[in-house]
């Protein structure tokens, strides 16, 4: 008969004496594998992994299928498969090369007055004054109004012919012989350039004061002492220091610049020249019911947005290299 006992695994330990006394301890859990260990760290991220990729990567396979089908939503029937044909009508089409230069003309024009005037702003707020606070917070909120919410506040409240604010200001300057201009209908690409330069005014403002907080003060200081002025320790000493903050603003305004819809859409509904890329794309799809159009056309601003952030990503990481290692 063979007796069948349990191993138990066990650790001794000899007391500093010599003695042969031996103490049994108990072997602690096993631990799991790293790659186990690696899942069960991951697991709690795993929803909004799962839910991101539902909402966003689904659609754009989705999207990057139509744009190879020669699909009219009034004749589902004649369906058929066309490859890159769609992409080559985008490209050849007049009216999307005109959108689209429409769209570097309104984003080139909003971020560059946008990065002019949040260059001042952000000046100002750089130095100390009674109501500092106050005085930003104001300055923000343009930026925290939702798109559609700030288009019809110029549209109605500012552009209106009749009972607009800034016709009521030219009659209240000028008296009854001053000119009610209807600021929509005579300069509609400029009327939309300002509501989304008074929005992205302060995001500009925002980035660029950041950069001038972290500017380093003993140059500053070493330059005043040394009798520089007030514009030669901004020529030389602010605006290099700013290079990094200029690039990001702008990148990052660009990326969401030429994605814009609701102003384009709110002020001028697309008309007088106005209609940039995003709104050409609505147009094709729900009033031309071209869904493969469409949806190339849809795919080529994803990719050049894409690039853009890919740019502005490096611009981000370099700032934070420059951080970590000043």
């Amino acid at each position: 008969m063979t007796n069948t006992t349990e191993s138990t695994t066990t650790t001794t330990t000899t007391p500093p004496g010599g003695s042969g006394h031996r103490t049994a301890r108990p072997a602690g859990p096993a631990k799991p594998p790293p790659g186990l260990r690696a899942w069960v760290t991951r697991a709690p991220l795993m929803p909004a992994l799962i839910f991101l990729i539902i909402v966003t990567q689904l659609p754009m396979v989705a999207t990057l299928v139509i744009s190879v089908f020669d699909w009219n939503a009034l004749y589902p029937e004649a369906r058929s498969f066309a490859g890159l044909a769609n992409y080559g009508e985008v490209l050849g089409d007049p009216e999307l090369r005109k959108s689209v230069f429409t769209t570097i003309l309104l984003t080139v024009t909003v971020v560059l007055v946008s990065l002019v005037l949040g260059m001042l702003l952000a000046l100002l707020l750089d130095r100390r004054f009674r109501g500092r606070a106050a005085v930003r917070t104001m300055l923000i909120a343009p930026f925290l109004l939702v798109p559609v919410a700030a288009a019809l506040l110029w549209k109605h409240v500012l552009y209106n012919p009749e009972y607009g604010l800034f016709n009521g200001v030219l009659h209240w300057i000028l008296g009854d012989g001053a000119a009610q201009p209807d600021w929509v209908a005579e300069m509609p690409l400029g009327a939309v350039e300002a509501s989304l330069v008074w929005q992205w005014t302060p995001f500009m403002m925002l980035i660029l004061l950041a950069g001038l907080q972290s500017r380093p003060t003993e140059a500053v200081e070493a330059a005043r002492i040394d009798g520089a002025g007030a514009w030669q320790v901004f020529r030389y000493i602010t605006l290099p220091h700013l290079r990094r903050y200029l690039e990001l603003g702008a990148l990052l305004g660009t990326v969401y610049i030429v994605q814009n819809f609701d102003a384009v859409f709110t002020i001028t509904s697309g008309g007088l020249g106005t209609a940039n890329l995003p709104y050409s794309i609505y147009q094709t799809f729900y009033q031309g019911h071209e869904y493969g159009t469409a949806s190339a056309a849809g795919v080529l601003v994803v990719i050049g947005s894409i690039i853009i952030a890919t740019l502005a990503l490096r611009v981000v990481s370099s700032l934070f290299r420059e951080e970590a290692t000043s």
